[in-house]
C-alpha cells in the first residue's frame, strides 16, 4: 500500500526546520548566542520523535553527543564559537544563486547547522579541527552543492589559513565544475563576498591570504605536489576506478595541520568502486561504535537513507534519507515520481537508489545487532569443577549461575588464506542448561599483522592483547598452530575433543595432522553451502535472538556475526557469503556454523555423553 501523504514529520513547523533559538539580526547581521549548540538541539528532535532519522544518522550523532556531555573526546573538545563561526559566515556573507531565492542570504535548516558544527566545532587546544573528512551521503535535491561551496569558501577565506588551497575534484571535468562554479555564482551575489575575492575563468583567488580555489579532473595535467587545505569531492559515487583519485587528492593533504576532505554523494549504480569503499568503511565504523571498539577520530559518516528498501511506500520515511524535505526538496515532486514508480515497478530501483539511497546490490545483514548481541560471559573454574554462567542484569549488575564442567566439546575450523584470518571454534554443553557455549582462536600471519591494523582500522592489536587471536609467523597462517590449540583445549582445560567440523575443500595436510593428533573418525567433512547449511543457520538465528549462545562477549566473534551476510535460492533456502569487501570477516561464523553442524549430526550421542 502506499502513502504520499506524510503526517508524522510533515515539516511545517519553522522550530522544527530551522531550530527554535534564532539569532539577533543587528544592522542585517546574524549573531547566534555564544552557546548556541544546533547538535543538541538536532539531537532532542531525534530522541523525542519530532523528527525521525535512519539508523546510520542516529548512531553518528549519539556518538558527537556524548564527546560534548563528556566534555569533550581525548584531546579534543566542543567549542561554540568554532561552531557558530561557520554559521554565521553562511547566513551573513553567502547568497542563494538560483530560482525564486537567488539573491538572498542563506538561512540554514537545524539539521545543517547541526551538521557543520559536527565537522567545525571540536578543536584541540591550539585550535585546530579535529575531523579531517567528512561524508555526507543524502537524497538528490536536498542542498548538497549549496553546503559544499559554503565550505569551500570558508576555506578559502575565513579559516584562518594562510596561503589556503582549495578543489573540487571529480574523474571528469564538467563534474568536478559543478561545486566550483555555485561558488562562483555565489560570490557574484554577495557583496561581502566580491570585496575580498576575485572570480576569473577558471579559477577564484583571495588574495588578502593568497588564496586559490579551483576544479579540477583526473585527467589534469598534474595533480601531484598539491597542498590542499580544503578538497570537494562530489557526487564520487558516479566515480570509475576512483581510488587513485581520491588517494592523490588524499595525500595532498598531508602538509596541513587542519585539512578538510568533503565527500558529498547520492548512492549510485557502480559497484566495487570508491563509493562502496568508503561506504564499507562507514559501516565498519559504526559496527566499532557498537562494540565499543576505537573509531576514526578524524572523520564522520553522516549518511541519510532509509533501513529498508520497502520503506519508500510510506512517505512518513521519506525524510530518514531527505532531511530537507518539504523545504529545500519539493514534496509535491517526490510524490508524483512515487505514483509513476508505483505503477511501473521498473521504475523502482533507480527510484530508490537516487531518492533514498538504497545500494540495490548491497548485501542484506544477515543479523541484527540487537539478535546477535549478548553480553553474557561465562567462566570455567577447573578446581571447583563448574562452568559459571555470567548475565548481565542492568548497569553494573550481574547474576552468576553455577553448571557442570563441561567434558566434551565439538570443534570447527575456518581457514583462511594468506591475508584472511583463521578460526578454530569449540562449542559445548552442560547438563540442565539449554545454552550452547562457544571458545574460539584467531589467527593472523605476522608478516601483515601491522598492515592490517594500519590499513583496515580493524582493531587486531586489541584482540591480540585481549587473547582473543594469535599471531603465525610468517607470511601465512600455520596450521598447526590450529591443532596445538585444539590440543590446549583437550589437555589443558579438560574438555575432551568429540569431534571436528572441517571444509570439505580444505587441505589435506590440515585434515590429516588433525586426524593423526585425535584420533581417526574425529575430523568429519562439512559442506558449506545451502543444502547443509539452511536449516542450522535459521536455527542459530532463534538461537541468538532468545540469548541462548554464549559466546563469552567476544568481540571479534561479534564484529564477524555483524558482517556475516546471506543468499537465498529459489527453495528459500539460505547460505553463508563473505561480502565482496576484504576488511570483512566471516571466518568467526563459518567456523561455529561448521561445529554446530556436526554437533547436529551427531546430537543425541552427544547429549548422552554429557
Amino acid at each position: 500500500m502506499l502513502n504520499l501523504n506524510p503526517d508524522k514529520y510533515p515539516r511545517t513547523n519553522p522550530d522544527i526546520v530551522y531550530g527554535k533559538i534564532k539569532p539577533k539580526i543587528k544592522n542585517g547581521f546574524r549573531k547566534y548566542p555564544d552557546d548556541y549548540n544546533p547538535i543538541l538541539e538536532y539531537w532532542e528532535q531525534i530522541v523525542s520523535g519530532v523528527i525521525l532519522v535512519d539508523k546510520k544518522i542516529y548512531q553518528q550523532y549519539q556518538e558527537i553527543v556524548r564527546w560534548i556531555n563528556d566534555d569533550g573526546y581525548k584531546e579534543w573538545f566542543y567549542s561554540p564559537k568554532r561552531a557558530n563561526h561557520i554559521i554565521e559566515f553562511a547566513e551573513n556573507f553567502c547568497c542563494h544563486s538560483k530560482g525564486k531565492m537567488a539573491g538572498k542570504k542563506i538561512v540554514l535548516e537545524l539539521w545543517e547547522k547541526a551538521y557543520l558544527s559536527s565537522v567545525y566545532g571540536f578543536i584541540d587546544i591550539e585550535g585546530n579541527r579535529k575531523h579531517q573528512r567528512v561524508v555526507l551521503i543524502v537524497g538528490k535535491k536536498n542542498g548538497k552543492s549549496l553546503l559544499d561551496s559554503v565550505m569551500s569558501l570558508y576555506g578559502l577565506v575565513a579559516d584562518g589559513e594562510g596561503g589556503p588551497e582549495v578543489y573540487c575534484v571529480a574523474t571528469k571535468k564538467d563534474q568536478s565544475r559543478i561545486v566550483w562554479l555555485e561558488s562562483k555564482r555565489m560570490v557574484k551575489k554577495s557583496p561581502s563576498l566580491r570585496k575580498r575575492v576575485r572570480t576569473l575563468s577558471y579559477e577564484i583567488l583571495s588574495d588578502f591570504n593568497d588564496g586559490v580555489f579551483k576544479a579540477l579532473a583526473s585527467d589534469a595535467d598534474s595533480l601531484d605536489g598539491l597542498n590542499i587545505h580544503v578538497v570537494v569531492m562530489d557526487e564520487w559515487h558516479q566515480w570509475k576506478n576512483g581510488r587513485a583519485l581520491y588517494d592523490i587528492m588524499a595525500d595532498g593533504t598531508t602538509a596541513r595541520e587542519q585539512p578538510l576532505i568533503i565527500m558529498t554523494s547520492t548512492a549510485g549504480t557502480i559497484r566495487e568502486d570508491i563509493f562502496d569503499e568508503i561506504y564499507e568503511e562507514a559501516e565498519i565504523q559504526f559496527d566499532n561504535m557498537k562494540l565499543g571498539n576505537d573509531v576514526d577520530d578524524r572523520t564522520l559518516f553522516f549518511i541519510y537513507e532509509l533501513d529498508k528498501k520497502s520503506e519508500w511506500r510510506d512517505a512518513n520515511n521519506w525524510i530518514k534519507a531527505n532531511p530537507g524535505i518539504g523545504t529545500i526538496k519539493q514534496l509535491r515532486a517526490l510524490q508524483d515520481k512515487a505514483i509513476r514508480v508505483d505503477s511501473n515497478p521498473q521504475l523502482e530501483k533507480n527510484f530508490a537508489c537516487k531518492e533514498f539511497n538504497i545500494r540495490e546490490t548491497s548485501s542484506e545483514s544477515w543479523l541484527p545487532f540487537e539478535v546477535l548481541n549478548n553480553t553474557d560471559r561465562f567462566a570455567l573454574d577447573k578446581e571447583g569443577w563448574k562452568l559459571i554462567h555470567i548475565a548481565k542484569g542492568g548497569k553494573e549488575k550481574e547474576t552468576s549461575i553455577k553448571y557442570p564442567y563441561p567434558r566434551y566439546g565439538v570443534g570447527g575450523v575456518d581457514l583462511g588464506a594468506t591475508t584472511d584470518l583463521t578460526c578454530a571454534t569449540v562449542i559445548f554443553r552442560v547438563p540442565n542448561n539449554d545454552v550452547l557455549y562457544v571458545k574460539q582462536m584467531y589467527w593472523l600471519p605476522g608478516t601483515i599483522f601491522d598492515r592490517r591494523v594500519e590499513e583496515d582500522k580493524i582493531p587486531y592489536n586489541r584482540w591480540l592483547d585481549q587473547g582473543l587471536l594469535r599471531i603465525s609467523e610468517g607470511n601465512k597462517v600455520n596450521y598447526k598452530d590450529v591443532t596445538k590449540w585444539f590440543a590446549e583445549i583437550q589437555n589443558e582445560s579438560d574438555i575432551y575433543i568429540y569431534k571436528i567440523g572441517f571444509d570439505r575443500w580444505g587441505s589435506t595436510y590440515f585434515r590429516d595432522d588433525l586426524t593423526q593428533t585425535f584420533g581417526k573418525g574425529v575430523v568429519e567433512e562439512v559442506a558449506q553451502g545451502p543444502k547443509t547449511f539452511s536449516d542450522p543457520m535459521k536455527r542459530v538465528y532463534a538461537d541468538l535472538e532468545s540469548k541462548k549462545i554464549n559466546y563469552n562477549d567476544s568481540p571479534i566473534f561479534k564484529w564477524n556475526l555483524t558482517n556475516a551476510a546471506i543468499k537465498t535460492d529459489t527453495n528459500d533456502n539460505i547460505a553463508l557469503i563473505k561480502t565482496s569487501n576484504r576488511k570483512r570477516r566471516i571466518d568467526g561464523v563459518a567456523s561455529f556454523m561448521d561445529a554446530v553442524i556436526v554437533m547436529e549430526n551427531h546430537y543425541e550421542d552427544y547429549m548422552s555423553m554429557i
